[in-house]
């Protein structure tokens, strides 16, 4: 793979340039994918907890097991704000602990506590049990925080579950929100989107029918795949809905569907912000030596603090 762009930090052209060919996995072996991820996430979180974290605690939130992280430059001026954060992996692998490297940066940006579930995963259980297990930590978070001092927060089946979360909240009559935050958000799980027909290495680190039919299908169930719990971008926006940050890249497997997403809730009248980064690829944040990777982290950062302070 090559990339001769020059609008792009070098970094990123030598992690373009040196990505291997991607290779599939299935479910039948999701049990060493999980051991697998959660073995290199100890090896590789040492240098994050170093530099970023004071404290990691897991407790009970509503019932579901959370991770909550505590940065070195943790505020108590803060203690009425809160991130709930929902980590990414397909709805069928993934933990906060794959996602410290996001999730820790983002903590010392807000100076804040990040509350993230250890949600239910697929197949062992299939759509809905994630929502509800997001949905019932929201429902005790603002119970003790109001709801316009919380962010939601998620990366790629994050993204798709911070939608659905907020979605089942208006629903159900409860109040919501401050603000989203989707990086690189799975709204579609079908194969919809026009970026999702480009060939594999397109995006660099994933691929629809490599890494996402299965999971796509395990994760619905007995849902259709467009059902809007599924898939939020089917869902109706309209009526009122948090202010909302997407972020995507030019390389992003998803990029057409996140375009799709800000094109409905703009035309619901919702205060959405769509970043296309130049060059980017799949939730590209969660890579800490890539410089673009720490801007937009700042621009995020910048967004959530200024819904959670009411400007």
């Amino acid at each position: 793979m090559n990339s001769d762009t020059n609008t792009v930090s070098d970094a990123a052209k030598q992690f373009i340039d040196d990505a291997e060919a991607l290779e599939a996995w299935c479910l039948d072996t999701i049990d060493t994918h999980r051991a697998e991820d959660y073995e290199e996430a100890v090896r590789t979180n040492t240098t994050i907890i170093s530099k970023y974290v004071k404290q990691l605690e897991t407790t009970d939130i509503g019932g579901v097991r959370t991770l909550i992280v505590t940065p070195k430059n943790y505020d108590a001026v803060n203690d009425d704000r809160r991130v709930l954060y929902f980590f990414g992996g397909a709805f069928v692998v993934g933990s906060p602990d794959v996602d410290l490297p996001i999730i820790a940066r983002l903590a010392t940006r807000l100076n804040t506590e990040v509350l993230a579930p250890y949600y239910r995963l697929a197949p062992e259980h299939a759509c809905p049990a994630a929502i509800d297990d997001g949905f019932a930590v929201y429902r005790e978070v603002i119970e003790r925080i109001s709801p316009g001092r919380v962010a939601l927060v998620g990366e790629s089946a994050g993204g798709n579950l911070s939608l659905a979360v907020t979605l089942r909240a208006r629903e159900q009559g409860v109040e919501l929100p401050a603000a989203l935050a989707l990086m690189s958000p799975w709204c579609d799980v079908t194969p919809t989107g026009e970026a999702q027909q480009q060939p594999a290495g397109f995006d660099p680190t994933l691929d629809y029918e490599l890494h996402l039919r299965e999971p796509a299908a395990a994760y619905a169930g007995d849902y259709d795949q467009k059902d809007p719990r599924v898939s939020p971008l089917y869902a109706d926006f309209t009526g009122g809905f948090p202010a909302t940050i997407i972020t995507t890249g030019t390389r992003e497997l998803f990029r057409s569907d996140c375009e799709r997403l800000a094109t409905i809730m703009q035309q619901a009248e919702i205060d959405v912000r769509l970043r296309i980064w130049e060059g980017m690829w799949h939730t590209f944040e969660w890579y800490v030596d890539i410089p673009e990777a720490d801007q937009s982290m700042d621009e995020i950062a910048d967004f959530i603090r200024k819904q959670l302070s009411g400007n």
